[in-house]
């Protein structure tokens, strides 16, 4: 309890942190994830390529490995001075939206073909028909599997604390470093993230509530 009380300003900061850059990477995972989506059931071969080639090389890349180029190599290349939290959320929200786009493409696959179809014969196009028709009945089935998404997300920021981002976990490492004892911290740290972790267990639960009453 000490250790909470002494530095109770500095976990208060690297608690913002994780859930300022949570909520700032799944911002941008979710607008990434669903147009990427979008490419990869496009008509248009070359935007089906560029989503395949998106999702490929993001899934299969290591996360340390994308924060490292983000962070060193991003900034000398095109981007110099951008803040690290800046650098962070966007290869956390990159990475995570890879997934989310798989999970909004096999949401898209469970809506019947024949509705899609119709649509067209009505005169929209695809991009209507996927907005106004797909979208809003793949929504049910999407939702389990993207609050897992985003918990994983949220897990994951903790790597940020290893390129400056204030964050849970950096604050772990600092009160480490200054001698106190290790499984308290640990347990602040763990309560802190399960807090984060189950609000969005709970946001999505009441989401797929109201989900099965409009049905």
């Amino acid at each position: 309890m000490n250790v909470l009380l002494d530095h109770f300003s500095e976990f208060r900061d690297g608690f913002i942190g994780t859930v300022s850059i949570t909520a700032v990477s799944t911002a941008i995972a979710l607008i990434l994830g669903v147009a990427i989506a979008g490419f990869r059931v496009s008509p248009v071969p070359p935007l089906r390529w560029f989503g395949t080639a998106w999702v490929t090389l993001l899934r299969n890349t290591p996360l340390t490995l994308l924060f490292l180029v983000t962070t060193f190599v991003v900034p000398e290349i095109l981007f110099p001075g951008m803040s690290a939290f800046v650098l962070g959320s966007i290869a956390l929200g990159f990475y995570t939206s890879s997934f989310i786009c798989e999970a909004v493409r096999s949401g898209i696959n469970t809506v019947p073909l024949g509705q899609a179809e119709a649509a067209r014969s009505l005169g929209m196009t695809f991009s209507q028909t996927l907005r106004l028709i797909v979208l809003p009945q793949a929504t049910r089935t999407v939702l389990p599997p993207m609050s897992s998404i985003l918990i994983a997300l949220t897990k994951n920021s903790a790597i940020a604390g290893a390129f400056s981002v204030t964050e849970l976990f950096g604050w772990q490492k600092l009160m480490s470093e200054e001698g106190y004892d290790i499984i308290p911290i640990f347990i602040w740290v763990s309560l802190a993230y399960l807090v984060v972790t189950f609000t969005i267990s709970g946001v999505f639960r009441i989401l797929e509530r109201r989900m099965e009453v409009a049905r």
